[in-house]
């Protein structure tokens, strides 16, 4: 999988905005702050296609982004309590809207910071997709802020946390690249509908 040309397409505030998609569609969530933007600009090699910044919570709306093959849909991050408990309801909303339309999405890249074990948003979110049958990758960002043994354990520890296998997180930085390929190696399993679905029975029980 060649990534040529990502280019950013439209952004959207309510339901009847969202886009039907014409390519496999990914969508990229999780809390604010995990690192969505920078995994977006990683696989678009570009510096600035998504917008970043130091602040949680700048992702308010849906982005669309057009990577040739397929698109990527930005989701608003959930989970930052700086924001008043009514934003939060909206962007919550904005999420459930988008799944409801479940069949346009062919993945989820779950983002997770690989040094923090997953919130009760995060593993609320990885069960929400289960139970709704639709396919997904955990993302464990921010890797190059460990070392190579701490990152295998910390993969380790966060499939755990979700009860799901190994196989089903890839450790990634934005930084320095390192987890690019294998990234891409799934986006192209996933393009070519070749990305097996994640069941129920997958999750660990309580």
């Amino acid at each position: 999988m060649q990534v040529k040309n990502a280019k950013f397409l439209t952004s959207a505030a309510r339901v009847e905005q969202f886009l039907r998609p014409q390519k496999p569609m990914i969508a990229v969530c999780g809390k604010s702050n995990a690192g969505k933007s920078t995994l977006i600009n990683l696989l678009a090699g570009q510096k600035n296609l998504a917008k970043t910044s130091a602040a949680p919570g700048r992702t308010r709306l849906v982005n669309y982004f057009d990577f040739g093959e397929f698109w990527l849909a930005d989701l608003p991050g959930y989970g930052y309590a700086a924001v008043s408990k009514a934003e939060q309801a909206k962007w919550a909303k904005t999420l459930e809207a988008f799944f409801a339309r479940k069949e346009d999405v062919r993945h989820v890249f779950l983002l997770s910071d690989i040094r923090r074990d997953p919130s009760a948003d995060d593993v609320q979110m990885v069960t929400f997709l289960v139970y709704h049958g639709i396919p997904f990758t955990v993302i464990a960002t921010k890797s190059d802020k460990l070392s190579r043994m701490k990152v295998k354990e910390r993969v380790r520890a966060v499939s755990n946390a979700f009860g799901l296998g190994a196989d089903n997180v890839i450790a990634v930085s934005g930084t320095t690249g390192a987890g690019k390929d294998a990234l891409l190696s799934r986006i192209g399993q996933i393009v070519s509908a070749d990305a097996v679905p994640i069941e129920e029975d997958d999750l660990r029980p309580d």
